[in-house]
């Protein structure tokens, strides 16, 4: 056989002939000139050193190199179509697993009910969470699409923001202001016990700005500090102290009267939340639909905290 590697395009076609029964029924099915196919039948012939089948006006038939190549190739060929006929479904109909990583608290906002009406509505696909507050490594972890908050890295991964950055503010329990009374200035704040994102010293720089846009920076100490901003949420309901927190995650508790806003003449803004993948390029559409879910249903959660 010559040493030149084989055209699988020509060895689909020779298979294609065979199946057929002639050059002139495969290239009305293929949309090809019958010389085309002709042509690329001899080149593998060519190829292979060896005639596969016997032509004439009427048929064709197989030499017996022919029938043994046919028998070994045919069954390859079509498992290759199948192959293809499945990623083209896939690529219409949403299937497969979609690998996502989230911060810990990611199902203390995001509705679990919304992504159970994703996957009723997509039947083929499967979802996996990777929730930690370490940010995961896309391509050494294998994870399709990452939720992330705070500044981005410039990683040359893409990312779409789906909620813009909003403004943090100070918040307590009505409990702890009746026992140790509100805070009137910033500075009054290094008297009361802060909920502070974890550190040895339990100490943090506050840096908040006023309506006219001044900046302040304040050192305020708790006795309570946590990793989390739900942690923080909860320990500030508890009466634990003054938290600094998203509106996002505290539109409810603010609503609601179990928290109260404190100095609320001055924020911090926030970094807002970003869907961060590999590419935008031939996404899964599994992928593709649970981006779409995220993006509309932070847009509503944006909405919803933008209401008066």
């Amino acid at each position: 056989m010559n040493s030149t590697a084989l055209d699988l395009n020509d060895v689909a076609v020779f298979v294609q002939v065979v199946r057929s029964g002639s050059f002139a029924e495969t290239a009305r099915r293929l949309g090809i000139p019958p010389n085309t196919l002709s042509r690329r039948v001899q080149q593998l012939e060519a190829r292979l050193g060896t005639r596969l089948m016997q032509r004439s006006t009427r048929k064709l038939s197989l030499t017996n190199a022919g029938q043994d190549f046919y028998d070994r190739c045919a069954s390859a060929v079509e498992t290759l179509g199948d192959a293809g006929q499945a990623l083209m479904s896939g690529n219409e109909v949403p299937s497969g697993l979609v690998r996502v990583a989230a911060p810990a608290e990611f199902f203390d906002f995001f509705p679990m009910e919304c992504l159970a009406d994703f996957l009723a509505k997509h039947p083929l696909v499967r979802v996996d969470f990777v929730l930690s507050d370490a940010r995961a490594d896309l391509i050494a972890d294998r994870i399709d699409v990452a939720i992330r908050g705070g500044v981005l890295e410039d990683s040359g991964l893409f990312a779409r923001q789906v909620l813009d950055a909003g403004l943090d503010g100070l918040v307590a329990s009505p409990a702890y202001l009746s026992a140790r009374g509100a805070p009137a200035t910033l500075q009054d704040l290094a008297k009361h016990d802060c909920l502070v994102f974890a550190h040895p010293s339990g100490r943090a720089t506050w840096r908040l700005s006023a309506r006219d846009g001044a900046d302040t920076e304040v050192q305020v100490a708790g006795r309570f500090s946590g990793n989390t901003s739900q942690a923080l949420r909860k320990a500030a309901l508890a009466g634990l102290g003054i938290a600094l927190l998203p509106a996002a995650i505290t539109r409810r508790e603010l609503s609601a009267g179990s928290l109260l806003p404190v100095l609320p003449q001055f924020h911090r803004r926030g970094h807002g939340v970003h869907l961060v993948y590999a590419s935008r390029r031939h996404l899964p559409s599994a992928v593709s639909a649970f981006i779409e879910l995220v993006a509309d249903k932070f847009g509503e959660l944006s909405d919803t905290a933008a209401k008066p």
